[in-house]
């Protein structure tokens, strides 16, 4: 059985469109294939626990020698790096927010970039050990920055491609929510556009199958 896992980190509930966006892709993904297994992981809800001294010690301290805070911490670790792990497919929804992605998403990476678990270093340098996974990463952002003078200010599509391929996920898409910042007709036309996208996506597998 395959696996999606839906990771969401808008503080804005109902009314974000990465949000919204990211669980539209997720149901579609679910439809082509109703066998599948749908995690949801919504950070905005349930922030997982910033990297403090007993994370950082914990996860070099043998199981049986921890400390029960040194447990707790490194045991919330593992579940979030577990669903990562499970997952075929993975789909991260945040906003743009201070030209980067949310620090509730920050902290989802934190736990999940672990040395020995997701990447490990060898005489050829760092590997990636969290391979085999189509990750979807749905961005809003009030203006538009997928071209024209802002370009240099998107830090969150660079930062995710870089540190997802760092961990081995390299088969990455970006569907965009542009513009939602720039009035009603603005905000149609990027939903409109994201969820055209989404069209094409989830008809690319069909496609190929037949």
């Amino acid at each position: 059985m395959s696996t999606t896992l839906l990771v969401t980190s808008s503080p804005r509930g109902a009314a974000s469109h990465s949000t919204r966006i990211a669980t539209d892709l997720a149901a579609r993904l679910q439809g082509a294939n109703p066998a599948s297994r749908l995690v949801v992981r919504d950070l905005a809800a349930s922030p997982l626990p910033y990297i403090d001294p007993d994370y950082y010690t914990g996860i070099y301290t043998p199981a049986e020698a921890r400390t029960p805070r040194q447990a707790e911490v490194v045991g919330v670790s593992d579940e979030v790096l577990d669903q990562v792990l499970d997952a075929d497919t993975i789909i991260l929804a945040t906003g743009l927010i201070n030209f980067n992605i949310s620090s509730t998403l920050k902290s989802w990476i934190d736990h999940v970039a672990r040395a020995g678990r997701s990447f490990s270093y060898g005489e050829n340098g760092p590997k990636g050990l969290v391979t085999g996974k189509k990750v979807y990463i749905v961005l809003a952002s009030g203006g538009i920055y997928s071209e024209g003078a802002a370009v240099q200010m998107d830090h969150a599509v660079p930062y995710l491609r870089s540190v997802l391929g760092f961990l081995g996920m390299t088969d990455v898409e970006v569907i965009r929510v542009e513009g939602v910042g720039m009035g009603a007709d603005a905000t149609a036309a990027a939903l409109g556009k994201a969820t055209a996208r989404i069209d094409a996506l989830v008809a690319e597998p069909v496609a190929q199958a037949a």
